[in-house]
């Protein structure tokens, strides 16, 4: 792990204002007192939605700053990423959503007081980054997982769902989609040489380990390494599947007979009808081109030199 120590004195403050049910807003507000305490100068953005947040963190790090913080869940961070890929300026996050795998991957507390003293303290990590390429050029970066198949079946039926509300409504799409569980055909080509052409219930792309706040779907993914981490399953039956869950919790799901895994730098996905889902937000109808860049965010995080 690669760190480097710089001095923040101007921070742009993101927040969506809905994540965790509000508490985003609690927490921001937290994090902001504790920065103006430690002499830091922050620029509050809240944007209407995520193109409006992003047109706006654009505009304030034109008039420069030395960091962007994110409060709220992988949403919000994702929304940063776009505006911080391929730039200097590095990336705080303040977790206060419902799942939190950049938090979770990068060690930020979950306090918001600490978490901003994390984004004062100035020590930054250079990490790679997803990037999804579709259509006619469209792209959208993301920090952890991208994941097709079951998985974002059960967020697309979600998405549709006007009830219930929260996680209430994920497991409810996931039970109707199990009783319609099928294999897809998946058409895979990674780093333009290797061909996977079979029939699978999900493939993840992880940059980072966890997705759905922890559920460690591709373990051994290094931030840092360059590639991407795919996690294939290849099973249709429900029984299965619902004994598969309990292992994705502590990633020994990988070790299984009907999971395989592989590592790509790039890899051209085809399935019909399927769609991307990235940092848990919709990206792209398949085909698609998920691939990992190097280096293309700075990340702050906690000290690696303690007390």
């Amino acid at each position: 792990m690669t760190v480097a120590k710089r001095e923040i004195g101007k921070v742009i403050a993101l927040t969506n204002p809905v994540s965790g049910h509000g508490a985003a807003i609690r927490a921001a507000e937290l994090a902001i007192a504790r920065l103006h305490q430690k002499g830091v100068e922050v620029v509050e953005v809240i944007g209407d939605d995520a193109r409006d947040a992003r047109y706006l963190v654009s505009a304030a790090l034109e008039k420069g700053a030395d960091a962007v913080m994110a409060t709220g869940g992988d949403g919000v961070v994702s929304n940063a990423l776009q505006a911080l890929a391929g730039t200097d300026v590095p990336l705080g996050i303040v977790p206060a959503g419902t799942g939190n795998d950049h938090a979770r991957e990068f060690g930020i507390p979950v306090v918001p007081e600490a978490a901003a003293d994390v984004v004062a303290g100035g020590w930054t990590e250079s990490v790679d980054l997803g990037r999804i390429t579709w259509g006619d050029g469209q792209s959208k970066w993301f920090g952890t997982v991208a994941a097709t198949g079951f998985d974002s079946l059960v967020t697309d039926r979600a998405n549709r769902m006007r009830w219930p509300h929260g996680r209430a409504r994920y497991y409810l799409a996931m039970l109707a989609e199990l009783s319609q569980l099928r294999l897809l055909p998946f058409r895979m080509v990674l780093d333009g040489t290797r061909e996977i052409d079979t029939d699978l219930t999900l493939v993840a792309f992880g940059n980072t380990r966890s997705y759905g706040g922890g559920m460690l779907v591709c373990p051994h993914a290094d931030h840092s390494d360059g590639l991407l981490d795919l996690t294939m399953v290849h099973e249709a039956s429900r029984t299965k599947l619902v004994r598969l869950f309990p292992t994705v919790m502590k990633g020994t799901h990988v070790d299984l007979d009907e999971v395989s895994t592989a590592r790509a730098r790039s890899i051209q996905v085809q399935c019909p009808g399927i769609n991307v889902y990235a940092d848990g937000d919709f990206a792209c109808p398949l085909p698609a081109e998920i691939s990992a860049v190097p280096g293309a965010l700075r990340v702050l995080r906690p000290s690696p030199h303690p007390g």
